[in-house]
């Protein structure tokens, strides 16, 4: 018995291990393929209006394809739906380096390109619902907080290393190769997910039991539930300055800040280090002490005023720039310049340090049997965020200044907090009954020793 639970144990690791990969293969695709943008305006003979409508695909894909392959989670199962969605993904991977690939003889058009990446993107949203309801079901509540945590951190490592690995191959060796590389990583999750994604056998590992299929039926749907909806509309508000962080940082201190290049990238990896390992620590920290939604609205709110502090300073710096003169502002600049430098990161981590306890939240609302249809809204959610805020920041930014980009930012942190602030649900109930056991535990080992 106890070698059965060891396994169990041990194999649910495995489990988030694929979730990782899976999450990350995907993330190298729809975060390294923009990576390459100057080599397919390039290769492709496309102008950058083009170029930004065919990027703009992938993100269409997944906002349109999330909620779908999420209902289909739930009733096919998680094993099924990533299998099918890494495989088909793979293929259209595969299918491109054949037909969408710019040779001397031929430049596949606008159209075709455009095609592929709607095709990625709609069949690679299928990862990000259902890896996270493996991950759910291999984890009791007491762990849920840190295991999807810990998967969400596959999204900034896999865009890291699509990023840095993404540019080179299409440079040197050709967009086969690109496409290629990325149909390996989905294979090779598919591989994993093959060996060791299934369903666990009860006992969980902190005696939680596991729903059949029977409570997908039984379970209201999450689409129906208020709860649910506040949760994906605070998801997608506290998106926003997490996109504005990601997207703009580095415009805004080059133009505003005249900020060097590697300033501009250590604010870059220090936002998301900082993110990841904010992620993790809190992850355990809510598990422990069941406060995920007083963590979320804490978030919420160390944003808004981060960012409109932020606002503040960026307009300051810009009044004073145009009115002091003088040694003096030298000095005063390269001051005024670290406070934003120190701003921007620290809001930054803020924005995006939730993402793990914000879903775990979210699934907990749901029910085991709805779990895929919850993160699929989730996550639509927060890609309509990371489609729609790069297209509105540029025309805030054009009509008002960057204090009004920040200052909106902020406004989408505030919004979140309401959505954040409910009364206690499911999730709490679960928390505070495992505080309560732990509780139970240290006094009948008091009463043992006395």
């Amino acid at each position: 018995m106890r070698d059965a639970k060891a396994g169990v144990v041990s194999h649910r690791w495995k489990v988030l291990g694929v979730g990782v990969a899976a999450n990350a293969s995907f993330a190298a695709a729809f975060s390294g393929i923009p990576a390459t943008a100057v080599w397919i305006r390039s290769d492709y003979r496309i102008d950058t209006g083009a170029l930004g409508l065919l990027l703009g695909m992938l993100g269409l894909g997944i906002v349109l394809s999330e909620l779908p392959w999420g209902v289909l989670t739930d009733r096919w199962g998680d094993r099924r739906v990533l299998l099918t969605g890494l495989g088909s993904t793979a293929a259209a991977l595969l299918a491109m380096t054949v037909w969408c690939v710019p040779v001397t003889a031929h430049v596949p058009g606008a159209q075709a390109l455009g095609v592929g990446f709607l095709a990625i993107g709609l069949l690679g949203g299928s990862v990000n619902g259902s890896s996270g309801r493996a991950v759910m079901a291999w984890f009791g509540p007491s762990e849920r907080g840190l295991a999807m945590s810990i998967r969400q951190t596959a999204v900034p490592v896999g865009a890291g290393v699509g990023a840095l690995m993404l540019p080179a191959l299409a440079a040197r060796a050709g967009f086969a190769w690109v496409y290629g590389t990325l149909a390996a990583m989905c294979i090779l999750s598919a591989i994993l997910t093959i060996c060791w994604v299934r369903d666990p056998e009860e006992p969980l590992p902190d005696g939680a039991a596991r729903a059949g299929q029977r409570e997908v039926q039984r379970a209201r749907s999450p689409l129906w539930n208020a709860q649910v909806w506040r949760m994906v509309a605070g998801i997608a508000a506290l998106c926003m300055p997490q996109v504005a962080v990601i997207s703009f940082a580095s415009v805004f201190l080059h133009d505003f800040g005249h900020a060097s290049g590697a300033a501009i990238g250590a604010v870059l990896v220090a936002v998301q280090l900082g993110a990841a390992c904010m992620r993790v620590w809190s992850g355990r920290w809510t598990d422990r002490r069941g406060n995920r939604n007083a963590y979320l609205r804490t978030c919420a709110a160390l944003s808004g005023a981060l960012f409109a502090l932020l606002a503040a300073t960026t307009a300051l710096y810009a009044h004073a720039s145009h009115v002091a003169h003088g040694p003096a502002v030298a000095h005063y600049g390269h001051v005024a310049l670290f406070a934003l430098l120190a701003l921007l990161v620290s809001g930054g981590i803020a924005a995006s340090a939730w993402h793990g306890v914000a879903f775990t939240e979210l699934a907990m609302l749901a029910g085991h049997g709805r779990v895929g249809t919850a993160l699929a809204m989730g996550n639509t959610g927060a890609f309509m965020a990371f489609w729609l805020a790069p297209s509105a920041i540029p025309l805030l930014l054009s009509a008002s200044g960057w204090p009004a980009v920040w200052l909106g930012a902020a406004a989408c942190a505030a919004l979140a907090w309401p959505a954040f602030a409910r009364a206690p649900g499911p999730s709490d109930t679960v928390s505070e009954a495992i505080v309560h056991s732990h509780k139970r535990k240290a006094v009948a080992k008091v009463e043992t020793v006395f």
